[in-house]
């Protein structure tokens, strides 16, 4: 009952972090110029996050055979009853699921999509892991819940994971942000690029997933 407890409270714990995180560039009304500068700031974190964090964890469960996805990971990781990790498990998680949520929020409004169903994506994205975490301590035997650790099908498809953030961030949110979308039609900067104040905060973007990994034990 402590375990089924402590797994409850961290997957809400984590649902609740993921959907603020995400709700934050809807909560405030941006203008044209500000919600740009937000958009490139989220591919940043998609960049950031992708590179400094699903990556090594994906490279690290490949070769280590430690690791599991998101949900399956706490999951499995709450039936060791041990506190500590638990909650290294869910800080490793909330490493990258914040700044992601960040940044398909920020993407998907400068795609134009109302925000109602941006909010739905974004109850959907949040969800994913803490549903998964249930499922998997409910659902899995211990003897399962081992032998699924061992599948090295797990960093392929974080690995994967991240590579479909790098996909979204370079070739749909940059590109279009800087003008030079696949429409071929300059905005209202005639297609230059990104100014100064975008390539700082693409840059800050990027180093704020490398700076709250610092100190996370691979």
């Amino acid at each position: 009952m402590d375990d089924f407890i402590s797994i409850s409270l961290l997957s809400l714990a984590m649902l609740m972090g993921c959907y603020v995180a995400g709700i934050i560039p809807l909560a405030v009304n941006f203008s044209e110029e500000r919600l740009k500068l937000v958009t490139v700031l989220g591919a940043g974190l998609l960049c950031g996050t992708a590179l400094a964090v699903i990556v090594p964890e994906g490279v690290h469960a490949l070769y280590e055979d430690i690791l599991e996805a998101d949900g399956v990971a706490l999951g499995a990781a709450a039936s060791t009853s041990q506190t500590s990790v638990q909650l290294i498990v869910f800080v490793a998680i909330m490493l990258h699921k914040a700044p992601a949520a960040f940044g398909l929020v920020s993407f998907l409004m400068h795609a134009g999509l109302e925000r109602n169903r941006i909010r739905k994506h974004l109850l959907v994205f949040a969800l994913a892991a803490p549903v998964m975490s249930m499922v998997t301590y409910l659902g899995l035997s211990k003897s399962s819940k081992e032998a699924l650790s061992e599948v090295n099908a797990t960093g392929v498809a974080m690995l994967f994971s991240a590579g479909t953030f790098l996909y979204v961030a370079t070739v749909h949110v940059l590109p279009e942000v800087g003008g030079i979308g696949h429409s071929h039609k300059p905005d209202a900067t005639g297609g230059r690029g990104l100014s100064r104040l975008e390539v700082a905060a693409l840059v800050l973007g990027c180093l704020i997933p490398l700076i709250l990994s610092v100190g996370h034990q691979h």
